[in-house]
């Protein structure tokens, strides 16, 4: 999926998958989130994803108006507060992406697919 801004000195083209590259990586810098999470539906299993495949638990939609939804998979430390954590990755990641992008993110879903100990 393409999202095309139209400037006053031409056009912009921006792929979905670049801006979930970026909400995923800004995700992972904040506090308590240990990685991404894929989850293979056929098993159940929920995979922890780190480095480049991060954008693999992002998804990414833009409706109209160029307005964008984010849904985060993510693995967050024991003993942190889930509700903080969202709230933080959240405002976080709006902000970056909407500065990013220079386009409002409408809305963002964040799924918890599991808990790990940080070493």
């Amino acid at each position: 999926m393409k999202i095309e801004l139209e400037t006053g000195n031409g056009e912009v083209v921006i792929e979905s998958e670049v801006i979930a590259q970026y909400a995923g990586l800004s995700a992972i810098e904040c506090f308590g989130i240990v990685g991404m999470a894929t989850v293979n539906m056929k098993d159940g299993f929920v995979k922890l994803l780190r480095g480049d495949s991060v954008s693999k638990g992002v998804n990414v939609t833009v409706g109209e108006n160029n307005a964008i939804a984010i849904d985060f998979h993510i693995i967050v430390a024991y003993g942190v507060s889930i509700s903080t954590v969202a709230e933080n990755l959240m405002s976080t990641v709006r902000y970056k992406v909407e500065e990013f992008t220079g386009m409002q993110v409408e809305n963002i879903n964040v799924f918890v697919e599991g808990v790990r100990v940080i070493d």
